[in-house]
């Protein structure tokens, strides 16, 4: 199962990583305990057996998608240095390198003239835009959908701004209405448009949001940690399509590489539509930067000491997979997507089960259908815990009522909240092991639903 071909790759690109170096005098390491590594090593991977399998296609829960060969291979590769890319004396080739990986997903937004690096995720990429949003508007409120990650309230406790969450629609969506209110009662410095929320992959209605900053003047913050590239996607329905095809727009825009971007965690990006936001950072260090006049990334990061392997993955993954319209790695994404929309039909023509709304990008939620929420939200529970008796792994999620109002029937509604299944078919694979997952859920929920009979 798991890829051991290409650890061939690795020993050879090792050699030549060595040969660099071989003006250097001959040394031994001096590295404590290596005659007891296989043991380790072998006590390592035991102990790691005891995971999901969040590789294989039956895997169809979390935002789990496995990196790329080449991404896994040039992050061991960089451990032989071990670079640091806070300052290029910690990181001169993996700093260099994490520029040009940045400027390429910079590109994909059609930005050429920005400021922007890498971070441990999606959390610290947020954190440094909403830090920049809270610099050059001191004290106003930060809004975010109520479906918005939950990151976005916990963050803007942390720098002490004023945050607050919005409705959203009946497609998990930000809700234009109440934004249009809450805006014209003032003080209001940063809208966060989520690009793909965590739940149900639902992407908030930027074009609307962009047509009220012109009218109210605060800034745009999208949160594409887990959509942004599915802006390279040719298969979005219009309204999404429209929705990626302005992100470029915003002032700031968050992307996760480790998520569909086929990197290790942790590997997040921050982007700034204006590089004058750069002024934020200034500081004075005595000791950092001394070798060179160039900029030190360091400079331009709330985060110090980062790891080189990650820009060192990152770079090679785009060198072989580029960031393109109609390239393979575009084509990833596309199949993913209509997965999603695959099994959302077969879901929607049996009986057994209740859908929300149609995927946006790649997320499916359902839930079996019953004489009332509180039902539907036990079988639930039941069904995820059959079908990964049967190696089906699905997630679980707690979604408003309103999601599914309009296929509830007579469900008797004696709750707010329904608890459903969700499905994350974030692999290229997933579309061809649709039949697959289909035949182990429909088997699954079939047991519980004769128990309960």
């Amino acid at each position: 199962m798991l890829d051991q071909k290409s650890l061939s790759a690795l020993v050879e690109a090792v050699k030549r990583l060595d040969d660099g170096f071989d003006k250097l005098p001959d040394y031994e390491s001096g590295a404590p305990g290596i005659g007891g590594l296989p043991e380790v090593l072998n006590a390592t991977a035991e102990r790691m057996r005891d995971n999901y399998p969040y590789f294989h296609p039956l895997y169809a829960g979390q935002m789990l998608k496995p990196p790329h060969a080449v991404a896994r291979l040039a992050y061991a590769l960089a451990m032989w240095i071990n670079p640091n890319n806070h300052a290029l004396d910690g990181g001169r080739a993996t700093s260099a390198m994490e520029k040009e990986a940045v400027a390429e997903i910079a590109g994909m937004f059609g930005w050429k003239n920005f400021l922007g690096h890498l971070c441990g995720g999606g959390t610290m990429a947020n954190l440094e835009a909403l830090w920049a949003a809270g610099q050059l508007n001191p004290g106003k409120k930060i809004l975010a959908s109520e479906q918005a990650h939950y990151t976005h309230g916990r963050i803007s406790s942390v720098l002490q701004l004023p945050f607050e969450s919005l409705p959203c629609d009946a497609r998990g969506r930000m809700d234009v209405h109440a934004l249009t209110k809450r805006l014209e009662r003032g003080g209001v410095g940063t809208v966060v448009a989520t690009m793909g929320t965590t739940a149900t992959g639902s992407v908030d209605p930027l074009p609307e949001i962009l047509a009220l900053r012109a009218k109210h003047g605060f800034r745009i913050h999208a949160d594409a940690a887990y959509g942004g590239y599915f802006v390279l996607a040719e298969n979005l329905e219009e309204r999404a399509g429209r929705a990626f095809a302005r992100i470029g727009e915003a002032d700031s825009i968050v992307i996760d590489p480790h998520k569909h971007g086929l990197q290790p965690y942790g590997c997040g990006c921050v982007l700034f539509r204006d590089p004058g936001v750069g002024r934020l950072y200034k500081h004075d260090s005595p000791y950092t930067y001394f070798s060179s006049a160039e900029l030190h990334l360091g400079e331009i990061s709330l985060e110090c000491s980062r790891p080189g392997a990650t820009a060192a993955a990152l770079w090679a993954t785009q060198r072989l997979l580029p960031l393109k319209k109609g390239g393979e790695f575009a084509r990833g994404l596309e199949l993913g997507r209509k997965a999603a929309l695959k099994l959302f039909e077969k879901l929607r023509a049996d009986s057994r089960f209740v859908t929300a709304f149609p995927p946006e990008l790649d997320i499916v939620v359902f839930a079996p259908r019953a004489e009332s929420i509180s039902e539907t939200s036990a079988l639930s529970r039941r069904i995820f815990e059959s079908a990964a008796r049967h190696e089906l792994h699905l997630a679980v999620a707690e979604l408003p009522v309103s999601f599914w109002k309009e296929n509830l029937g007579a469900m008797n509604r004696d709750r707010e909240t329904l608890i459903c299944l969700r499905s994350v078919l974030m692999k290229p694979e997933h579309f061809d092991w649709v039949e697959r997952i289909w035949e182990l859920l429909s088997k699954s929920t079939e047991e519980i639903l004769k128990a309960g009979n």
